[in-house]
């Protein structure tokens, strides 16, 4: 019975590893956000990242001393600071992932 399972598992653990390599090719995310998306984005997530944002920065700027005995201060910026102003100011309107929308996207041949 033991060796059935460990050899069910070794045979998922294979299978997972030959399928990892073409995700990572996969084509890039191009997101094209509807209007609604857009209109929610700019009526009620921005406001409230903008907010995030500002508390973020006084949070960080409050255990800043504490983050910096710990080792830990750049990851506390990214979290509580650097995350949201991405968030807020440089992700497109009305799409889910951070970062600038690319104009020029290169469609792959199949």
């Amino acid at each position: 019975m033991y060796h059935k399972i460990k050899q069910i598992l070794c045979s998922v653990a294979l299978c997972v590893s030959l399928v990892l390599p073409t995700i990572a090719h996969a084509n890039p995310v191009n997101e094209t956000p509807s209007a609604m998306a857009m209109t929610g984005d700019a009526l009620f997530v921005r406001p409230l990242m903008f907010v995030t944002t500002i508390l973020g920065a006084g949070v960080f700027i409050v255990s800043s001393p504490f983050s910096a005995l710990g080792g830990n201060i750049g990851e506390s910026f990214e979290v509580l600071v650097e995350g949201p102003f991405e968030t807020t100011f440089v992700r497109c309107l009305g799409c889910t992932l951070n970062g600038r929308k690319a104009n020029d996207v290169v469609e792959q041949e199949d």
